[in-house]
């Protein structure tokens, strides 16, 4: 039987144990900043080069490009496609701007969508390791490599997105900012603060004996609660949900009365797990996720389900994803670090 030991995400013996993925996620500000300037002379010189003429759309291709999609769309003043498939349009072509992230060294995919948009004289920007399969099948007259070293998907994707800001198709989106924002998290939510104290072990004790529900309200929020539900799952091997309001209520509203005589160590593990909603706010205030929330809130006190609710205050949209994104990654491992088998 698996149960959370809490005493463990204090213990410097345990702590130890998860040194290395710990080290990682407080390392992610570090990354956003290595991944920018090394990429500065590169961004420069497809700023230049692409200063004469605006595309007649954009083409995200690759696996990341929703997370691209989320940040331009609301911006981008031409037409603007995400497309995870390897291959590209059909009416992609030459008056077009194909984008790709590829922070993997090996992405068959990638290299399969920026072979296919050099072929057809797509303008292509890509950002990879420079010496990769990826940037040998971008080569062409028509190609921008961002070199990237970290294999980070978050700092990669922050280096596409300011050199889109500098082609004015994207947002202000500042390095400084998001890796700022990273910092602050990786303080916060330290393995040295106590629990008393740490955001993120907190939310992991709760999450402990729950199947979490997962509610963001604008767009990047949204994506940030499925990312932190990956996480947890891949690190506790338990259900975890995130999706819109209208499919988190009938979860929510399902819930059974709570039963303060309940057995917690009837050997029914799974079953016996209560949902608790948490919400990521990025701050966002738009209206329609304002009543939506509304109705979450409202659900989860009618079936006296917890609620936790994960903010930040970083500055700019990409900021607080990141933000949020890291605060919740953090609680996963935590998640990790106290669930033991009996």
């Amino acid at each position: 039987m698996t149960w959370f030991d809490e005493s463990r995400l204090d213990d410097e013996l345990a702590l130890g144990s998860a040194d290395l993925r710990l080290r990682t996620l407080a390392e992610s500000g570090s990354r956003v900043r290595r991944e920018y300037g090394a990429a500065a002379d590169a961004i420069a010189e497809g700023v230049t080069r692409a200063s004469d003429t605006r595309p007649r759309a954009v083409i995200a291709a690759g696996p990341d490009s929703r997370l691209l999609r989320a940040v331009l769309e609301p911006w981008c003043p031409v037409p603007f496609v995400a497309w995870p498939n390897h291959a590209l349009p059909g009416w992609a072509g030459s008056l077009d701007l194909v984008v790709v992230l590829a922070p993997e060294r090996a992405d068959v995919g990638a290299a399969s969508a920026v072979a296919e948009a050099a072929r057809r004289g797509c303008q292509v920007v890509v950002a990879c390791p420079a010496e990769s399969m990826v940037a040998e099948h971008a080569a062409g007259r028509w190609t921008t490599i961002l070199p990237t070293t970290t294999g980070d998907q978050l700092a990669t994707a922050v280096v596409m997105l300011a050199f889109l800001h500098q082609i004015d198709l994207g947002p202000h989106a500042t390095p400084d900012a998001v890796a700022e924002a990273l910092d602050a998290v990786a303080i916060d939510c330290s393995p040295h603060r106590d629990i008393s104290i740490n955001p993120a072990k907190m939310l992991a004790i709760t999450l402990a004996d729950a199947n979490p529900v997962l509610w963001g309200g604008s767009v990047l929020a949204a994506r940030a609660a499925r990312r932190v539900a990956e996480s947890i799952r891949r690190t506790s091997g338990r259900a975890a949900l995130a999706g819109d309001a209208e499919h988190l209520l009938p979860v929510i509203e399902a819930a059974r009365p709570r039963n303060v005589f309940d057995d917690p160590f009837d050997g029914q593990e799974e079953s016996g797990r209560r949902p608790v909603l948490v919400i990521l706010d990025d701050g966002a205030d738009e209206p329609v996720a304002h009543e939506a929330r509304e109705r979450l809130e409202t659900a989860a006190r009618e079936h006296d389900v917890r609620v936790e609710i994960v903010t930040t205050d970083a500055d700019g949209e990409v900021a607080r994803y990141a933000s949020l994104l890291l605060s919740g990654t953090y609680a996963a491992e935590y998640l990790r670090l106290g669930l033991v088998e009996d």
